[in-house]
């Protein structure tokens, strides 16, 4: 007896498949799912052949069949998610060589079962099914004696049936001699689908009452889910484990789900509850079922609770609960148990001074383990100065933190590809220890080994492509993957088209960006749970500068007249206008002036450009003895300004044969080696001539020059581009002339903009062309919606059907396979429900807009000219039917078009829709226009505007004579610390160094009392010898007087800092931690002369005790420590 009669009379293909599996599903799992997935494809394949509503999709592999939109419109969410069970189980008995459990048999039989009965039920024309009838487990055939299918027997299987498909189809082909045989299968085709739709509609008329045990298929998507994550769910003790101690009449209770170690010991629950709840109702009774069973075994799980939807873990004793994105691997499990016990203090473990040094680096590490140890966060944000080494900073924090057993795998992600390999460089040459690998580049087991690498490295969408990967049945890259997650160059782009990774991995996150703190949008502070304005750790540039670590730049605003005005016709000479007029305009002739913004996009002045590289040429800075520029990036706006700038060097310095200055963008090929050149001091090109690909992110400590030959508006890529100078170059003009500073020769008034703007924000980042397209529809809808019932006409109630059909059809097309479509699954899957959209309130819309818009979907329209025009007309019916004043651009730009149509009237396409096209350009088109006939209108219009050519950049190139002024130093924008006064500073300190034996500096250096007489000659030594201004010197005394800042630049003799702490080592019994201590205090007034006592609480101070010297000496000796500081300050004033 069988459960699939229902199906042998009009159905056998499907009953025979259906019946093998059915009779090997309690003793042989493999050749059960097997058969029931290929009988799942006969049933899908059958509808596809037979049911003209569905449209067949891109593919015609089985995923792509039932995650089709229209598919699952037509079957629901619940049956779809049953084919993808099968399907997914059938997969993985034909491709996975590991036992499969006998569970997923009998669960593939039963969902197979439930999908049989609505085929039947739905096309079927003779008896259907009572609605009545149940799936009975206990009814599968048990002493029936079935081969055990081998893995290779079912492959062959497999392949014996796609030839015998292909075949048919051959033979099928072959039959079809002529255009009357084609038209003669056609006709029939077209028959039996309206004899199947007759049948389908005579079929749902009657209500289907059918049990399809929602319930049971939640609990099958779960367990897809832990299989998934490697969990087999084979043992009676995986589901329903019984427990004791329950506060309930009867103390005992039952586990829906326990996860257990190799050692027998339980390492998580999971408390599922039905889908219609919130998944949070389970907190409580998942936390009763870890105590039950830490009080059996001796070991507390990690707690899970799940509804199917949302998925949230409680580690109850270190964090709070959190949402994730599914279950944990069994060695992520493992090794969070082992962590409870083998984690080390972040506090007290060192850090690596070969790798860092900097007292700025090991203090913003300091400050991210207090957040993870002490305030049990999980986000930070470091801002760093570019150059200031925030990728030598964050492998010392995964050195450390590896070493505490904090995190074991991390992954380092960057926006660009030579980003991630020059920080794969770093990590390899600073970091050997943890193998790393580069996932954008092939999987090498001795070079580049993904599988072995503790530290992965890819750029973002790389990344994205990888989460959906899936190995033997496994995702390769599951939640819990990554302990650590680093994002190098934080900003709002990348909140806003990747912070659905940050989301998926259940991670520590350290986000990572030069942009200035003030600068920060809110989106990444919201990113990173901060405060606006108040990042973990700050070392913003003007500090790094005045700490020496970088140098400062040296802005030169150089007027040009061209670029910031324009070329007027009238100011030209004769001889110029008559050149002017002969030029090849090519249509585009100007009225009578060109605008600035022209310059440098398509017209070329050879004078402009001469006069920009002769003023580099002449006032950049040299190398070599004065002989050769430095190394120089030029900013320029476009490829074909690049270009021109490298021929106009070519042609102005033939001597340097064309090596010296090169293009350097993404349009040039093999740029990465021409970066490899330009990174060697000696070799060429010296000159870089960029267009984006340098911006950011290139370290090159040689760059002495930087040209903005562009005009910048983003404050983020602004300072992104100021930081390609900053970066220390020890010996660079010679021995011990170290580079003290760069020039910016800026010809675009970039600076002038920004500080005349100094609250000026990025602009937030677009959404894409899909996802506005989706919105706009939405509000399309939401407006016809919201129409009193006056204004419906039949046309507009049309249109607001076909709208939402549109985009019930979008959705439909999500498939959950996908985890961006995952994360928002309840919401997708309620509006995947046809019913869905027969009305939405405000909350529906907020929900369509910004959780479902722009998610992935199987409905693909490639025609971005059709979308940009949909765009245009879709801004249009809204306009219209909010009685917007914009509907007037909408109409201008579709007259534009359709005037340019008119033009391709020899296109046969184009001269069908001709009359259409001519009517567009009149104004009674447009009088008392409706939404509807736009809709029709752009139906019929949008597959011809591909045929549109777009208009040719025509390039002009000209020779007039421009006008270049004097260049004038200008201030950074925003900046605090003047770059005069380090520049200042350091000049001074070059001087001092130099005089070491004069009296008064000697007696600076050995701690001895100055007298009034010092300080006057400290003061005609800076105004005479160092050339100080009186803003010098007040600024020097507003430090702490003459003598300190002198100091503070030639630093104590060591002798003189161990004399004066002399008394306080010999007069106490210190142990190894004090002694190192004082000994840290005396090298710090060794290198700076003077200490502010408040750095006793700081970095690297606060390494030996977080609460600093309070931590390690009792309060009398801080207080003499302090002391002993301010008199060594106290003897450098008269």
């Amino acid at each position: 007896m069988t459960q699939f009669a229902f199906l042998q009379t009009e159905f056998p293909e499907v009953f025979a498949l259906a019946r093998k599996a059915e009779m090997s599903a309690t003793t042989d799992a493999r050749g059960a799912c097997f058969h029931a997935r290929l009988a799942l494809e006969a049933a899908v394949k059958w509808m596809y052949a037979h049911d003209r509503s569905l449209r067949s999709p891109y593919d015609t592999a089985l995923s792509a069949l039932i995650h089709e939109g229209t598919f699952r419109a037509l079957v629901g969410n619940a049956l779809v998610t049953k084919a993808r069970i099968i399907k997914d189980y059938g997969n993985a008995a034909a491709h996975e060589t590991r036992a499969i459990p006998p569970g997923n048999a009998i669960i593939a039989v039963r969902e197979l079962f439930h999908f049989s009965y609505w085929l039947v039920r739905t096309y079927a024309r003779g008896t259907k099914p009572d609605a009545g009838l149940t799936f009975d487990q206990n009814a599968l055939p048990r002493a029936v004696q079935v081969e055990a299918s081998t893995l290779a027997k079912l492959q062959a299987l497999a392949k014996e049936r796609e030839s015998t498909a292909k075949a048919l189809e051959d033979a099928e082909a072959a039959r079809i001699q002529s255009e009357a045989d084609a038209k003669a299968r056609d006709a029939e085709i077209a028959r039996l689908q309206a004899e199947i739709a007759a049948i389908k509609s005579a079929n749902s008329a009657t209500p289907d009452t059918h049990d399809y045990n929602e319930e049971e298929t939640r609990n099958a998507f779960i367990d897809l889910l832990l299989r998934e994550a490697g969990w087999p769910l084979d043992q009676p003790r995986d589901r329903e484990f019984p427990v004791t101690g329950m506060p309930n009449n009867t103390g005992e209770g039952f586990v829906d789900y326990v996860l257990w170690g190799d050692d027998g010991m339980p390492l998580t629950v999971i408390e599922a509850k039905r889908t219609r709840r919130d998944a949070r109702v389970g907190q409580q009774q998942a936390k009763l079922y870890a105590d039950c069973l830490e009080k059996q075994f001796g070991v507390r799980p990690l707690i899970f609770y799940t509804n199917g939807y949302e998925h949230w873990l409680w580690d109850d004793e270190r964090y709070p609960p959190r949402a994730v994105h599914g279950f944990l691997k069994k060695d992520e499990l493992e090794l969070w148990r082992q962590r409870k016990s083998a984690r080390r203090l972040l506090s007290t473990t060192s850090i690596d001074a070969d790798i860092v040094e900097r007292y700025y680096q090991t203090r913003a590490i300091r400050r991210v383990g207090e957040v993870f140890e002490k305030d049990h966060q999980r986000k930070v944000l470091l801002v760093m100065a570019t150059g200031s080494g925030k990728t030598r900073t964050v492998i010392a924090l995964i050195d450390q933190l590896m070493r505490a057993n904090w995190c074991k795998r991390v992954l380092f992600l960057a926006d660009r590809v030579a980003l991630v390999r020059q920080a794969h460089n770093a990590f390899k040459k600073h970091l050997p220890s943890a193998p790393s690998a580069n996932l954008i580049q092939a999987h090498d087991s001795q070079k580049n080994n993904h599988h072995a690498a503790r530290v992965c490295l890819s750029t973002y969408p790389t990344m994205m492509n990888l989460i959906d990967e899936m190995e033997n049945g496994q995702r390769r890259f599951g939640p819990g993957h990554f302990d650590l997650i680093v994002i190098d160059e934080a900003h709002r782009s990348i909140y806003r088209k990747y912070r659905a990774i940050f989301d998926y991995f259940d991670s520590l996150l350290v986000g990572l960006t030069a942009t200035p703190r003030d600068e920060i949008d809110r989106d990444t502070y919201s990113l990173f749970e901060l405060e606006r304005g108040v990042p973990t750790d700050s070392y913003d540039l003007d500090q790094a500068v005045a700490d020496r670590f970088l140098v400062p730049p040296h802005a030169i605003s150089v007027p040009l007249r061209f670029v910031r005005e324009g070329i007027k016709y009238d100011d030209l000479s004769d001889e110029e206008k008559t050149k002017w007029d002969a030029l090849e305009w090519e249509g585009k002739l100007p009225a009578g002036d060109v605008d600035a913004a022209a310059v440098n996009k398509w017209l070329f002045n050879t004078d402009t450009v001469d006069k920009v590289l002769e003023h580099l040429m002449t006032y950049g800075l040299k190398v070599a003895s004065g002989d050769r520029l430095g190394k120089t990036i030029i900013f320029a706006k476009n490829h074909d300004h690049a270009k021109f700038i490298g021929e106009r060097f070519d042609t102005n310095y033939p001597h340097l044969k064309g090596c010296f200055a090169r293009v350097v963008d993404y349009q040039t090929e093999y740029a990465q080696s021409l970066i490899d050149d330009f990174s060697v001091p000696e070799r060429a090109p010296h000159i870089a001539i960029s267009v984006d690909m340098l911006d950011t992110g290139i370290d090159v400590p040689e760059v002495v020059n930087l040209v903005f030959f562009k005009i910048v508006r983003s404050k983020t890529k602004f300072w992104q581009m100021i930081g390609r100078g900053t970066r220390l170059c020890p010996d660079l003009f010679g021995p011990g002339q170290h580079k003290t500073e760069f020039f910016i020769f800026d010809f675009c008034q970039n600076f002038e903009f920004f500080n005349q703007n100094p609250e000026l924000k990025d602009g937030a980042a677009g959404r894409s062309l899909r996802e506005r397209l989706f919105s706009t529809r939405v509000e399309i809808a939401s407006a016809l919606q919201d129409l009193p019932q006056g204004q419906r006409s039949d046309r507009l109630t049309k249109l607001d059907v076909e709208t939402r059909s549109r985009l019930r059809d979008e959705v439909a097309g999500m498939s959950l396979d996908n985890f961006l479509v995952r994360a928002k699954r309840r919401a997708v899957e309620e509006f995947q429900r046809p019913e869905a959209w027969n009305a939405f309130s405000a909350d529906d819309r907020e929900t369509l807009i910004n959780e479902i818009a722009g998610l992935p979907t199987a409905l693909v329209d490639d025609d971005v000219a059709a979308k940009q025009f949909d765009m245009i007309v879709l801004n249009g019916q809204l306009a219209l039917l909010r009685g917007d004043a914009t509907f007037a651009r909408c109409k201008e730009k579709v007259m534009t078009i359709a005037a340019k149509l008119e033009a391709l009237g020899n296109v046969p396409m184009v001269a069908a829709a001709m009359a259409l096209i001519l009517d567009v350009q009149t104004d009674e088109f447009w009088q008392d226009i409706d939404a509807w006939s736009l809709e029709r209108m752009r139906r019929r219009l949008r597959d011809l505007i591909k045929l549109i050519e777009g208009e040719d950049r025509v390039l002009v190139y000209t020779d007039f004579t421009d006008e270049i002024g004097e260049g004038t130093q200008i201030t950074l924008p925003n900046s605090n610390t003047g770059t005069d006064k380090v520049r200042f500073q350091m000049k001074a300190q070059d001087f001092l160094k130099r005089h070491l034996d004069h009296i008064t500096i000697q007696k600076l250096r050995r701690n001895e009392q100055l007298t009034p007489h010092d300080l006057s000659e400290l003061e005609r030594i800076l105004v005479e010898d160092v050339g100080a201004t009186d803003s010098d010197l007040d600024e020097a005394r507003a430090l702490g007087g003459l003598g300190l800042f002198v100091r503070s630049l030639v630093g104590l003799e060591r002798d003189a800092a161990k004399a004066a702490f002399a008394d306080f080592l010999a007069g106490r019994n210190l142990n190894a931690n004090q002694i190192e201590f004082v000994n840290l205090i005396i090298e710090h007034l060794t290198e700076r002369g003077a200490m502010d006592p408040r750095r006793l609480y700081e970095s690297p101070f606060t390494d030996f005790d977080a609460q600093g010297i309070s931590g390690i000496f009792p309060q009398a000796d801080v207080q003499q420590v302090v002391q002993l500081i301010n008199e060594v300050g106290r003897r450098a004033a008269a």
